[in-house]
């Protein structure tokens, strides 16, 4: 009983914690008001659309989807879910009582946070804060959108307890999503790295017995594919709130909202002139 009540307290931090995020950003977005270079809008090709980027997530998602149902994925991902076991030191049939580590729960959001962060510890980024912060909620809410909606419409058990949220991994969806911020934003040498802690969260989540192999492997698409739309829209934002053409500190912003304890969306809309 506490696990379960444990569990559900984390995903409620994680679903405010998105809440959080998007409000701070609609008052830093009021705040800015700095116009932008029409040049380097111009020149901006971490926002230019190109087919091909779709196609490294969207595998991604079609094999973790797969996965929910085929029998020979199946046989792999409990032969995965077996070594974590042998891994964490389980000595029961049941895959229980072996040491988990939960840092997980609190890691994924290092990605995000460093895609704010890096351009003040000498990292040059190639937007201005303002900008980051609508990629990042724009991200955001496309990332949350997927996610849960495909949580409730698969409903897949997960491997440690009788839930069924367990396709596809949230926080390796989180993790991911950040990272494909961080190689849009500051390019391959950062992204590298990011990437390269996304994928620990993955292993976490396996070692941990939150999540199958293909949970994980859907949860990385998604979370990809959420950050090359955010940089994708990020043009029509600009347009729209007038940041390329914007001469004083005028602003206007529209922020979508998720509160994840009554599953509900919406929109708040802000000016100052």
């Amino acid at each position: 009983m506490r696990a379960r009540k444990t569990k559900e307290l984390l995903e409620m931090i994680h679903d405010r914690l998105i809440s959080v995020f998007l409000l701070l950003t609609l008052s830093v977005c009021m705040a800015s008001g700095q116009p932008a270079d029409a040049d380097s809008v111009a020149a901006d090709r971490s926002t230019q659309f190109r087919p091909q980027q779709l196609v490294a997530p969207a595998a991604l998602v079609a094999v973790g989807w797969w996965g929910v149902e085929n029998g020979w994925f199946h046989k792999l991902r409990n032969d995965v879910r077996r070594d974590m076991g042998s891994l964490r030191g389980d000595h029961t049939a049941d895959l229980s009582g072996g040491h988990k580590w939960h840092g997980d729960d609190y890691l994924q959001y290092a990605p995000a946070a460093a895609y704010v962060a890096l351009d003040y510890v000498g990292v040059k980024a190639r937007h201005p804060l303002r900008e980051r912060l609508a990629a990042g909620v724009t991200a955001a809410a496309v990332y949350a959108a997927m996610t849960n909606g495909l949580k409730h419409t698969i409903r897949e058990k997960r491997p440690d307890s009788r839930s069924r949220n367990s396709f596809p991994s949230g926080h390796t969806g989180t993790a991911f999503m950040g990272a494909e911020l961080v190689r849009s934003e500051y390019g391959t040498a950062a992204g590298i790295s990011a990437y390269a802690f996304a994928a620990g969260i993955a292993f976490l989540r396996l070692y941990n017995d939150r999540h199958w192999l293909n949970d994980v492997i859907g949860g990385a698409g998604i979370g990809i594919l959420s950050g090359r739309v955010a940089y994708w829209l990020l043009p029509v934002e600009r347009r729209w709130l007038g940041w390329d053409k914007q001469k004083s500190g005028a602003a206007v912003m529209l922020v979508p909202t998720y509160d994840g304890m009554t599953r509900t969306a919406g929109l708040a809309l802000a000016a100052t002139f």
